[in-house]
């Protein structure tokens, strides 16, 4: 197949670990008789630092007019002064919200290697395997009111507005059900419908959808339990389907549970172009350095063969490089443990291409 792919490697560790996943995607068109095209642009700071500002239109258009856009991370402490309305961040809302990115399909795995890797205990964390399916469109980050504005005191008031639609929550309930009957068949809504109306509206129209598929089990969930649970006993959950906030920060939560944040990818997906991206942040601190975990980002451009291309076994063989390198002992200094071989960036990215074979 001939695809266009955008790389978007924006700031911090992103400038490392984008590269390394092009050069895992490269192997994989050599391997399968793909033809990958891969165009770069800039993204967040670094486009703030070019052209004033995250998001620059020929960004958007690369992004519009491909059939998949990789990306790294944006952000950083250099730009933190900047108004709100140009921060590198906005970018990321821009872009979800130009390509209908609606929602977020966030994977969180343990690798039985990386078992003792967890701050939990091995028997409460060993097999868990989480999807958590995130609305990215709507909700407390979108919705309108939103703004400072000054009182006739003199203070401030911030305002976010929480809204969501029958269609909204109908649409991202379905990509939920569709995944669990993919998986182990079970969905797990969470809200906090005892107190918010929005709450109220994503429970009542969850549990319209589930009637279109019963062969999954539907559970209820408020997300401080939710919280808890995850912590308490991760094994519970296969599909955990949230709104925007909730699943922002749930998914990080459960990306922990497997011993860094570094090694869980993500999927956006919407109408035509889909986006594919680590978890984690730009982690300034540690950029430059080539000691950040390329695993995330790697695993990323497995999701986009699946999900983007249909190119399953594809993506299963860089799933299987991941698994060998780990078993090998190959470790970078986040998942480094005793009597392991701590690798840096590029040298992780080589150990998995080695074993791609």
């Amino acid at each position: 197949m001939n695809a266009t792919i955008a790389v978007l490697a924006g700031d911090g560790v992103g400038q490392e670990i984008v590269p390394v996943a092009v050069k895992i995607l490269k192997a994989i068109g050599e391997i399968y008789h793909h033809s990958f095209e891969f165009v770069s642009a800039d993204i967040g700071g670094q486009a703030i630092d070019k052209v004033g500002i995250p998001l620059p239109q020929e960004t958007l258009s690369l992004a519009q007019q491909s059939d998949a856009v990789l990306l790294g991370a944006v952000g950083g402490p250099k730009w933190e002064g900047l108004e709100y309305a140009r921060r590198p961040e906005r970018a990321l809302l821009g872009i979800r919200e130009a390509l209908g990115l609606y929602a977020n399909l966030r994977p969180a795995k343990v690798y039985p290697s990386l078992a003792d890797a967890s701050t939990l205990k091995r028997e409460v964390i060993e097999g868990i395997d989480i999807l958590v399916v995130r609305e990215l469109t709507g909700g407390i980050y979108f919705g309108k009111p939103k703004g400072i504005e000054r009182l006739p005191d003199g203070s401030e008031r911030g305002v976010n507005t929480e809204v969501y639609t029958t269609g909204e929550v109908r649409r991202i309930a379905k990509v939920a059900f569709e995944a669990a009957r993919r998986r182990r068949k079970k969905v797990t809504s969470v809200d906090k419908a005892n107190v918010l109306e929005s709450s109220e509206l994503w429970r009542k129209v969850v549990t319209e959808v589930h009637q279109e598929y019963p062969d999954v089990e539907l559970s209820h969930l408020y997300v401080d339990n939710a919280a808890m649970q995850l912590v308490r006993n991760p094994k519970q959950f296969d599909v955990l389907l949230c709104n925007n906030m909730f699943g922002d920060i749930l998914s990080d939560e459960a990306a922990m549970l497997t011993g860094s944040i570094g090694m869980l990818p993500s999927a956006s997906l919407g109408a035509r172009v889909g986006l594919f991206e680590p978890i984690h942040g730009s982690a300034p601190d540690i950029a430059g350095q080539n000691i950040a975990n390329p695993i995330a980002t790697i695993a990323s451009a497995a999701m986009m063969l699946a999900y983007a291309f249909h190119l399953d076994q594809e993506a299963e063989t860089i799933e299987r490089a991941i698994v060998k390198t780990l078993e090998r002992g190959y470790r970078t200094k986040d998942i480094a443990g005793p009597g392991t071989k701590i690798v840096g960036t590029r040298e992780m990215g080589e150990a998995i291409l080695h074993h791609l074979q």
